[in-house]
C-alpha cells in the first residue's frame, strides 16, 4: 500500500466527509480545520467566520487504487467551487473551497485538475490552492462519521444525501 494525504474544503465537512468516506482507496477521512492562525480552533471559534479556518476533511488513500487527480475530479463533482465562501446555504469563509498541497508535484496536478473541471462551469473556479498548514486540527468527536450516525436528521437528508447521490451517479466505479 501507497499511502499518502490530501486535505480539503468544500463546505461543510460533514457533506465532503460522508462521500469520500465511499470511495473506493480512501483509507481514512477526518473532518478538522485548516488554514487559520490561532492554535487549537474549535467549532465555535470557527463558526464566526473571522477565525481563518476552513471546514475542512483530511484524507489518506491509497495511491495504487485511486490517484490524486481522481479524488480531485469527484470532489469537483460534489460541490460548487465557482461561489466564493459558501456552499449552498453554508455561508462564510470557513465553507469556502480549498486545497491545500505537500509539494509542487501536487500543486501541479491539483492546477490541472481546475483547469480540467472548469469545462463544466460557466463562473470561474475560486477554488483556493494553498500550500499545506503545518497543523490541521481534527474537528471535534460529535462531527466525525457524522451523516453515517445520523443519516435521518434533517441536514443530511436535505444536504449530504443528494451529494452522494450525485457522486455514486458520476463515479459508480469508485464506490466502495
Amino acid at each position: 500500500m501507497s499511502e499518502k494525504r490530501i486535505v480539503l474544503g468544500g463546505g461543510c465537512f460533514w457533506c465532503t466527509e460522508a462521500v469520500f468516506l465511499n470511495v473506493k482507496g480512501v483509507v481514512k477521512v477526518v473532518s478538522g480545520y485548516a488554514g487559520g492562525a490561532r492554535p487549537n480552533p474549535n467549532y465555535e471559534m470557527i463558526c464566526t467566520g473571522v477565525s481563518g479556518y476552513a471546514e475542512i476533511v483530511d484524507i489518506t488513500y491509497d495511491s495504487e487504487i485511486i490517484q490524486l487527480s481522481e479524488l480531485l475530479d469527484i470532489f469537483f463533482v460534489i460541490h460548487n467551487p465557482t461561489t466564493l465562501n459558501q456552499q449552498g446555504a453554508d455561508r462564510g469563509t470557513q465553507y469556502r473551497s480549498v486545497i491545500y498541497y505537500a509539494d509542487e508535484m501536487e500543486h501541479e496536478i491539483i492546477n490541472e485538475s481546475i483547469y480540467k473541471n472548469q469545462k463544466n462551469y460557466e463562473d470561474p473556479i475560486v477554488t483556493e490552492v494553498s500550500p499545506l498548514p503545518d497543523t490541521v486540527y481534527p474537528a471535534e468527536e460529535y462531527h466525525q462519521n457524522y451523516y453515517a450516525l445520523h443519516p435521518m436528521q434533517g441536514y443530511c437528508q436535505v444536504v449530504i444525501e443528494p451529494k452522494l447521490q450525485k457522486f455514486m451517479t458520476h463515479f459508480p466505479e469508485k464506490l466502495v
